[in-house]
């Protein structure tokens, strides 16, 4: 179950917020008064005792673990969106996950009004379940680099805050994002050119189609967080290669964490094997971070303008922050989290298009009219007024949201659903099981980007049934990026060619995010307009 946790909690570092916000349902629930430190301190004393609250019972000594152990378990970790399924379904809205060897109770909670008042009683600095593992290696083994400047990932209280405060303002401005569009418009470009390379004689694309995609975000996370092209899209690229390495230790990273945290916690005590390489891995995201910001802090020493209009974004931070740990920390975290993440979802979203040719002419029309010639380069209006493609991208979210959930660490006794819930409990946002509940959104079985694009209140859905990204100030730094990206790409590739899907259908399973598995053998032809 730590897995559950562990695979929950990481999407929320991400990029979060992909395209604008769409109109939704309106909500019923009040804000809350800053004033009231805790509305339901009233009905605490009334509420039934958290021992009541359902879910699976534990073992003597084993607790809840065992059932994702092998051989005497009852899941598999690639399970686990299936799992979160199987308690709503089992004991209702609200299921505690208690027994966990080394980690804090689960309480899952299935009800878009309490996962609202939860957001919405949080204060500045609200604490998400974390990553132990990643927590050990910033603060004990690897202190001597982080120091007073932990990052955004894994992080919590002051020093969260203090270190988000520091990159927020440049990372989150449209005026910055706006300067990445040709860059990484450039990147896609090229990207789609190598497809085109690498297609077989079906006009299909590899078996590892999807490290494809790892380079592609690779490249386009390195151009922004680094300031250098990376040279990952090369035709020959090696695996012994920088850019290879960095994708297989970030994909090593998260992929692991589930396990490092859901089995019995040995390399809390000694250094277990995944343990070591975990740690091997992280070392060497430091060493290429602090190798790219350092030739970057050295072009920017000899610079004619330090005007911000003329910095990029990792200039912009050096020029500020006095020490240049700041850009390179931030880097770490938007690589760690984003080539695995933003790779992902991309391959979901192309499976989906692949799969719904009816779909996927709606958006070649919509692209068709907004840019009649594929060759003109994009800008800041054509990608606002791509309202289908948005919408697309949302609904594959909510039904296959790539974070199968978010979530908190109480810091104080709450009342949920009735029930007194004591601080220190991570609760759980099971954003894939609430994104299709019917109570909350209208024909949640029907595929229907529409939805998202209705602003008459046609189609239901409640504002917190669907957050892949999470909500308030944790929602992910790097999001204005993410959306920039997976925009681009998709603009540029449905413009100009089809996208097919000829094999047995692929089923959705977790490594750390949601998303299909198997090869991804899309087979792309050239459009005639």
């Amino acid at each position: 179950m730590t897995k559950i946790q562990k695979i929950i909690f990481k999407y929320e570092n991400i990029p979060r917020i992909l395209f604008p916000q769409v109109q939704r349902q309106r909500s019923h629930i009040a804000a809350a008064n800053p004033e009231d430190v805790c509305p339901y301190e009233g009905s605490l004393q009334d509420a039934r005792p958290y021992s009541e609250v359902p879910g699976p019972k534990s073992l003597p000594i084993l607790g809840n673990t065992w059932r994702l152990l092998p051989i005497i378990g009852q899941y598999e970790i690639s399970d686990v969106a299936k799992l979160s399924g199987l308690f709503y379904k089992e004991y209702g809205k609200i299921v505690k996950l208690s027994g966990l060897m080394g980690r804090p109770d689960l309480l899952f909670v299935y009800d878009p009004d309490e996962i609202e008042k939860v957001y919405r009683e949080e204060g500045p600095t609200p604490y998400r379940p974390s990553m132990p593992c990643l927590v050990k290696y910033k603060s004990v083994v690897r202190k001597d680099f982080f120091g007073d400047l932990p990052g955004v990932v894994g992080v919590h209280g002051e020093p969260w805050r203090e270190f988000r405060t520091k990159v927020q303002k440049p990372i989150l401005q449209l005026q910055t994002v706006k300067k990445y569009i040709e860059p990484i418009e450039d990147v896609t470009n090229y990207f789609i050119q190598r497809m085109l390379e690498m297609k077989d004689k079906n006009n299909e694309m590899p078996d590892d189609f999807d490290n494809e995609i790892h380079k592609w975000a690779l490249e386009c996370i390195g151009r922004v967080a680094l300031d250098v092209r990376l040279g990952c899209l090369h035709p020959h690229l090696s695996p012994n290669s920088e850019p290879q390495k960095i994708i297989d230790a970030a994909k090593y990273a998260l992929r692991n964490v589930a396990i490092l945290e859901l089995k019995f916690p040995f390399w809390r005590y000694f250094p277990t094997t995944i343990w070591t390489k975990y740690v091997n891995n992280m070392n060497y995201f430091i060493e290429i971070c602090t190798k790219y910001i350092d030739e970057a802090m050295g072009r920017l020493k000899v610079k004619e303008s330090h005007n911000e209009k003329d910095l990029s974004l990792v200039e912009r931070i050096l020029a500020k922050e006095p020490n240049p740990k700041t850009a390179s920390i931030l880097a770490l975290d938007l690589i760690l989290v984003g080539i695995d993440t933003i790779s992902m979802a991309v391959c979901s979203i192309l499976y989906q298009l692949a799969t719904r040719p009816e779909q996927q002419e709606k958006l070649y029309e919509e692209l068709k009219r907004l840019i009649p010639d594929p060759n003109v380069p994009l800008n800041v209006r054509l990608l606002d007024e791509m309202v289908f493609l948005k919408a697309f991208v949302k609904e594959v979210f909510r039904v296959y949201s790539t974070v199968i959930g978010n979530g908190r660490t109480l810091q104080k006794d709450t009342v949920i659903k009735g029930y007194k819930i004591p601080k220190g409990v991570q609760v759980v946002f099971p954003t894939l099981i609430t994104g299709s509940m019917e109570e909350y959104v209208s024909n949640p079985k029907e595929f229907m980007p529409e939805r998202w694009m209705s602003k008459n209140g046609e189609y239901r859905i409640h504002p917190f049934a669907s957050l892949p990204y999470g909500y308030g100030a944790r929602m992910c730094l790097g999001r204005r990026f993410a959306d920039l990206e997976i925009q681009i790409l998709l603009a540029k590739l449905i413009r100009s060619y089809k996208l097919e899907y000829f094999h047995q259908p692929l089923e959705y399973k977790v490594t750390f995010m949601y998303a299909p598995e198997g090869e991804l053998k899309f087979r792309v032809t050239k459009r005639e307009d």
